[in-house]
This record gives structure tokens, C-alpha cells and sequence, in this order.
């Protein structure tokens, strides 16, 4: 378990985090959002120990990271988002000096452990500056658990990878989470809503938000967007006119089947937006077969609650 309680750090005159206080449970994935500069990565870094808080305490465990630094280190995998790695080594290379940094017992069979958890046994013995940076960040995961850490804490994990990396780097983190406890820091909201079981958001250094992402969303201020299905018009007709009502901020989940056009209305806007939805549908001249209200899009509840916080 991870306990964090009133922690705060400062950088001169500026405050990066704000007293902010949370408890992750074992076995949790937990997303850490927030805009550049939220202080996301200045938290990472202290639960890891990395870097001493200006006041407030992080428990891992029973272990107070300010008393005992390299014991909760022990304790913790950490990816940084631009993992340092030696590209000139072997990838087998390079998982022998990692484990023989941690003192680790046996340390060819949990070598093999880990290069299989994380999909490593194809490249073993290629340099890592040969390899893609899917692989790249998987060599990063392995060095990361090879010492069987019980939390794992990964900053911007699938940064520049595509579609497909970004796949299988998901599903390892999913499967790393059902023995671990996973702090997962990304811009990528899919990536959250697929993978974590909770979202932390931080915003100009505090928490505004703490829930599972149903709950985000539900309890979102401007947490209802508009569901509409129709005839009489091509996806790019519909997403072109609905857009331009005031109060819509995107259209998502837009397609077509059997001349039947569905989309999805995130709004920006407080009120309800069908019957302006119903008005343009009308001038329009199509017809409307369903017309409801949905969730807002993670996207959009995040904008809800960190707009304006892009200034750290």
C-alpha cells in the first residue's frame, strides 16, 4: 500500500504539489493525470524517493520514505519517461547488470522470468539500439521488475510508440497489474479508461479529482453529451453542422451502417443541447431515429476540470 499525506513540494518560490494527500491499495492500477506541468512527475519521483518533498510524508508499506530511501526503493520499479538505457549492450547483457545491481538471488532464472513476462525472448541477444522503441520500452518494464518490486511506477510508458506498441505495451501493464500495484502516468485518456482501475487528477499541483473513471465521469459538472442517430446525411454532413452548435465541443463514436448515422456530442455546455441537435436535424431535412444523452468523453471531463491549468 501506498500512503501519501499532506505532501508538498516547492521549487524556490513556486509550489509544483500542493498538499495533496491519497491511498493506493494493493493490486490497484491507478492513472495520474494531468496537464504539462501538473506536478505529476514531481510526485512520482518522491513516492520513488527520487526526490525529497518539501514537507508532507509518502508510506510504501510501513517505510517512511524520508527515513528510509533505499529500503522503499527496494520495494519500487521505476520507468522514467525517457528510460536510460545502454544501447551498445546486449538486451541479455543488460538484464544481467540490472539484476546483479539489485543482489538478486538466482539471478539467470528471474532473468528469464522477466524477459518472458515482458516479451524479451525474441531479442535477447540483439543491441538495444537495434531495436524498436516498443522494445525499447519493454527492455525498460524488464529493468524496472527485475527484482520482483511490489509496486511499479511508470511515467508516460507508451510516449511515441504506435497503435500497435502502444497495444501490447497495454496489455503488459494489464497483466503486470493482476500481482502488482501500478502507477501509471499518461497523456493518452483511451490508454487510462482501457487499463487503470482508478484516476487520480492533478491539476496546478492539487487533486481535483479521485474516483474510478465511471465515477469521474458521472460526477462530471458538464458530465452529459448527446446521443443521436439519423438518416438523410453522410458522417462528415452530421459531424460538420452538429459541431458548429454552440456548446458542442466534438463529435466521437461517429459511423455508418445501412444508411443509419450514430455520433456521440461532447458538450461544453451546462444546458441541455437536444433541442438544438433536434432543430439542426430538422433544417437539415434528416430524420431522426434516436436521440438521447451519454456520458461525456474522459477527454472532455478532463478538460472540465484542469482548463486553465497549463500555466506550471
Amino acid at each position: 500500500m501506498i500512503e501519501v499525506n499532506n505532501l508538498s513540494r516547492y521549487y524556490g518560490d513556486f509550489c509544483a504539489v500542493n498538499n495533496i494527500s491519497f491511498t493506493i491499495n494493493k493490486g490497484e492500477i491507478t492513472g495520474l493525470l494531468g496537464p504539462n506541468g501538473a506536478g505529476k512527475t514531481s510526485t512520482m519521483r518522491m513516492i520513488t524517493g527520487f526526490l525529497k518533498s518539501s514537507s508532507g510524508d509518502v508510506l510504501v508499506g510501513d517505510v517512511n520514505v524520508n527515513d528510509d530511501p533505499t529500503a522503499v526503493k527496494k520495494m519500487i520499479g521505476y520507468l522514467p519517461e525517457s528510460a536510460p538505457l545502454y544501447g551498445d549492450m546486449m538486451v541479455y547483457d543488460y538484464l544481467v547488470y540490472a539484476a546483479n545491481i539489485h543482489d538478486i538471488a538466482e539471478p539467470e532464472t528471474r532473468i528469464n522470468e522477466t524477459a518472458g513476462l515482458c516479451g524479451l525472448i525474441p531479442v535477447m541477444h540483439k543491441n538495444i539500439n537495434e531495436l524498436s522503441k516498443g522494445y525499447r520500452q519493454r527492455v525498460g518494464l524488464a529493468h524496472a521488475m527485475i527484482h520482483n518490486p511490489e509496486i511499479l511506477i511508470l511515467d508516460e510508458p507508451t510516449n511515441g510508440l504506435d497503435p500497435n506498441q502502444i497495444i501490447e505495451i497495454r496489455n503488459l501493464i494489464k497483466e503486470i497489474g493482476k500481482e502488482k500495484t501500478v502507477i501509471l502516468s499518461t497523456h493518452i485518456l483511451p490508454e487510462v479508461e482501457a487499463t487503470c482501475d482508478r484516476i487520480i487528477i492533478i491539476n496546478q499541483g492539487k487533486i481535483v479529482a479521485d474516483n474510478t473513471t465511471d465515477q469521474i465521469q458521472s460526477a462530471s459538472e458538464n458530465s452529459l453529451a448527446v446521443k443521436v442517430s439519423l438518416t438523410g446525411a453522410s458522417v462528415t454532413d452530421v459531424s460538420e453542422n452538429f459541431k458548429s452548435i454552440n456548446g458542442i465541443l466534438s463529435v466521437r463514436e461517429a459511423f455508418e451502417k445501412d444508411g443509419l448515422v450514430s455520433v456521440i456530442l461532447d458538450t461544453v455546455s451546462s444546458r441541455d443541447l437536444r433541442p438544438e441537435v433536434f432543430k439542426k436535424a430538422v433544417e437539415k431535412g434528416w430524420v431522426i431515429y434516436d436521440l438521447g444523452r451519454d456520458q461525456n468523453s474522459l477527454e472532455q471531463v478532463f478538460r472540465d476540470l484542469t482548463l486553465g491549468g497549463e500555466n506550471e
